[in-house]
C-alpha cells in the first residue's frame, strides 16, 4: 500500500488531499489471531525503551531488531521522565517518544505502546513521578480521586503526542496495552474500567486495546471486553500458554512478555539465561500460532538516578543496577550476543523468510583518563537549608532524586542508639563530620550507635535515594529520605536543617586542588582521539554517581555485580572530556581507567562492601 511504501518524511510532506486518499490501515483481533489490513498477521515483537538508549543509537537498534526478523517494537511510556514536576512536561531530546515511534516506522516496524501509568520495568517507582507521594494520603494504582485526576491529566497530555501515530492516523502503533500486570497487584475491576475510560478520553484506545498479566493473575488483571495476553520467562511456556487457553478458550493467542534474560540487583549475582532454551520456546510459541513479544530485545542503560528496586513483601528491598543489559539478544552497547542468532534462526524457520546476516559488533575503545585533578568537599558546597521541626522527606522538600543532608544539634551526652525509622534508602551518619555509621535498607538497618559526646555536637545524616521500589504494594509508601521518627535513646530529635542535593547542576561546585575529606566530588579528564563506546572501570571507587560532560551515566557501588559504567560515543567529543564523580568515602585516590567490555561478578576491591 502507498503508506507502507513511503518513508515517514515523504508521507508527512504529501498534500493534505493526497493523504486523505491513502487507504487507512487496520489491525484487528480475529478469533485467536490478528488481521492487519484484512490479512492474518503474527506479531513478532520485542521490547526497547527510548529512555535507556542514547537517541543517536535509536535507528541502529531498530535496524538490528528488523534484521533479527522482528516486525514490531514494544515500549513503555515513562511518566516520571516526561512530567518531572506537576504540569511541567518534557518530550524533548532523549524523551522524544514520538520521534522514537516515527524512527521505528521508518525502519519498517510496527509499535505496541504501553502507557501505564504503572510500567514496572525496573524503573524508578515503576514510572510514577515521585511528587505523587508528597501527599501521603494519595493511593497509587487505585480509584482514589486524587490519583485518578493526576493520571487523567497525564494520559490526555500523552495522547497529544501519540494519537497522530496510531495506525488509523497513518502511524505504526497497532495496539495499546492497558495498565501493566495489574493482576500481580490487585483485583479491582473498577480501577481497570476507570483507566480504560481514561484511555478512551485521551484517544489512546482507537484500535486494539489489551491487558497483559502473568499466568496466575489473568483473572484478576483482565477485563471481559478486552483481549488478554500472558507474560512469563524461560522454562514457563507450556504451562503459561495452557493457562491462557483455559482462561480464554476462544481468545487471542499472544505472549505480551517473554523474558529473554533478567536484570541485576546491587549486591546480588549477575544474571545470564539460556539462549538455547529461549530459542526452543520461541519456536514452540510461534509454531502454535502465538504472537510474541520478547522482553527485552535490548535493555540498554538506566542512566542517571532512574533505576528502580525490587520488593515483594514491602520489608525486603533490592535496588537495581544502572546497567540494564538484561542478558538480552543485544548487549548494553547494542551488540548481538549469541542468542541473537539463535532467535533469528527460529523466526526465519517459522516464517519461511530468509534470515538476515547477524550485524557486526561495534568495536569498543579505551581512552586514557587523567589522575584526579581537583575535588570539592560536600561540606563546603552545601546550599541554603530548609528548616523544620521534624525531618521532611525528599518529596516534601520538592526533590525527586539524589541526596539530602539532614542536620540537627546534639547536646552533651552518653553513647546511645540513634534510630532512623523508615530510612529510605542508604545513609551515612556523622558526628561533627566524622563518620560513625552506615545504614543500608537492603540489610534492614535502621539503628546506629552514637559515641559519647563531651560537649555539644552536630549530627549529620546524608541520605541517598538508591531507587524507589517499582513492584508490589510497597510503591504506595516509597517516600524517600527520613520518612519516620528519628530518636536518640528513645527521645525524638527536633529542629532540623535539611540541605537539598539533587546534583542536577554541578557548575557551581567550588573545585580545589587540595585533598578532600568526607563525601567529595572529584574531577578528571578523559582524552578521546575519536569517539567510541567505552566502559569506565569503577573498581577503585566505593559508592556514588558519575557524570561524563553533561550526562549523568549512573551509579557505581563496589558491591557489584556490575563494576563498569557504559559511556556511549555520541556523548563524547574529540579531545578532553570532563568527568565528575561523587564518592561517599572521600578517599578516591585511585585513577579511573576505561575498558573495552563490561566487568561483572564478584571482584576484589580495595574497600569492603558496605
Amino acid at each position: 500500500m502507498l503508506c507502507a511504501a513511503l518513508s515517514v518524511p515523504a508521507l508527512f510532506s504529501l498534500p493534505a488531499e493526497a493523504q486523505s486518499r491513502a487507504p487507512p490501515h487496520s489491525f484487528t483481533v480475529s478469533g485467536a489471531g490478528f488481521l492487519k489490513d484484512g490479512k492474518p498477521y503474527q506479531v513478532i515483537s520485542a521490547e526497547m525503551h527510548y529512555v535507556r538508549i542514547p537517541r543517536a543509537y535509536w535507528r541502529d537498534r531498530l535496524r538490528k531488531a528488523k534484521a533479527m526478523g522482528l516486525n514490531t517494537i514494544t515500549t513503555y511510556a515513562f511518566w516520571n521522565a516526561h512530567e518531572p514536576r506537576p504540569g511541567v512536561y518534557d518530550f524533548s531530546g532523549q524523551n522524544d517518544l514520538a520521534a522514537f515511534i516515527r524512527a521505528a516506522q521508518a525502519e519498517g516496524l510496527d509499535v505496541i505502546l504501553r502507557p501505564g501509568p504503572y510500567v514496572c520495568a525496573e524503573w524508578e517507582l515503576g514510572g510514577y513521578p515521585s511528587w505523587l507521594l508528597k501527599d501521603r494520603s494519595l493511593v497509587l494504582r487505585s480509584t482514589d480521586p486524587k490519583y485518578t485526576a493526576a493520571v487523567e491529566r497525564w494520559m490526555v497530555r500523552l495522547g497529544q503526542e501519540v494519537k497522530p501515530l496510531l495506525l488509523r492516523n497513518g502511524g505504526p502503533i497497532i495496539a495499546v496495552q492497558l495498565e501493566n500486570e495489574y493482576g500481580a497487584f490487585g483485583s479491582d475491576q473498577a480501577y481497570l474500567e476507570g483507566l480504560e475510560a481514561t484511555y478512551r478520553r485521551a484517544g489512546l484506545a482507537d484500535g486494539v486495546l489489551f491487558t497483559s498479566n502473568q499466568a496466575s493473575d489473568l483473572a484478576k488483571g483482565s477485563l471481559p471486553n478486552l483481549p488478554s495476553v500472558v507474560n512469563f520467562g524461560s522454562g514457563g511456556a507450556e504451562n503459561a500458554v495452557a493457562k491462557l487457553e483455559a482462561f480464554r478458550p476462544n481468545g487471542v493467542r499472544m505472549v505480551g512478555e517473554y523474558w529473554a534474560g533478567w536484570f541485576d540487583k546491587w549486591g546480588e549475582d549477575h544474571h545470564e539465561t539460556d539462549g538455547r532454551k529461549e530459542a526452543e520456546e520461541l519456536r514452540f510459541m510461534m509454531q502454535r500460532g502465538y504472537s510474541v513479544s520478547l522482553y527485552m530485545f535490548h535493555g540498554g542503560t538506566t542512566f542517571g538516578w532512574m533505576n528502580g528496586a525490587d520488593s515483594h513483601t514491602g520489608a525486603d528491598y533490592h535496588p537495581d543496577t544502572t546497567s540494564y543489559d538484561y542478558n538480552a539478544p543485544l548487549d548494553e552497547a547494542g551488540n548481538p550476543r549469541y542468542k541473537y542468532g539463535l532467535l533469528a534462526s527460529v523466526i526465519a524457520e517459522v516464517t519461511g523468510k530468509p534470515a538476515a546476516p547477524t550485524p557486526a559488533a561495534s568495536v569498543a575503545a579505551t581512552f586514557p583518563v587523567s589522575s584526579i585533578r581537583r575535588s570539592a568537599s560536600l561540606w563546603r558546597n552545601l546550599p541554603e537549608p530548609v528548616r523544620a521541626k521534624h525531618p521532611l522527606t525528599f518529596e516534601e522538600l520538592g526533590q525527586n532524586y539524589g541526596y539530602v543532608l539532614y542536620r540537627v544539634s546534639l547536646a552533651k551526652g552518653q553513647a546511645g542508639a540513634l534510630v532512623l525509622k523508615g530510612m529510605h534508602s542508604y545513609a551515612q551518619v556523622y558526628v561533627d563530620q566524622k563518620l560513625v555509621g552506615t545504614l543500608d535498607r537492603r540489610l534492614g538497618q535502621e539503628t546506629v550507635e552514637l559515641p559519647r559526646r563531651t560537649g555539644p555536637a552536630t549530627l549529620d545524616i546524608l541520605v541517598e535515594n538508591t531507587g524507589r521500589v517499582n513492584y508490589s504494594h510497597a510503591i504506595r509508601t516509597e517516600q524517600t529520605g527520613l520518612t519516620g521518627a528519628v530518636t536518640l535513646e528513645g527521645a525524638p530529635l527536633d529542629d532540623w536543617s535539611m540541605f537539598r542535593l539533587p546534583m542536577d547542576d554541578l557548575s557551581k561546585l567550588r573545585m580545589s586542588p587540595q585533598p578532600c575529606a568526607g563525601p567529595c566530588f572529584y574531577e578528571a579528564e578523559m582524552t578521546v582521539d575519536r569517539p567510541a563506546d567505552t566502559y569506565l572501570d569503577m573498581r577503585g571507587l566505593h559508592k556514588g554517581q558519575l557524570w561524563l560532560g553533561a550526562h549523568n551515566l549512573g551509579r557505581f557501588w563496589s558491591i557489584g555485580p556490575v563494576h563498569t559504567l557504559y559511556a556511549p560515543a555520541p556523548w563524547m567529543k574529540r579531545g578532553a572530556n570532563r568527568i565528575v564523580f561523587f564518592d561517599l568515602t572521600g578517599d578516591a585516590t585511585d585513577r579511573l581507567t576505561t575498558v573495552a567490555a563490561p566487568v561483572f561478578g564478584k571482584v576484589t576491591t580495595k574497600r569492603e562492601a558496605q
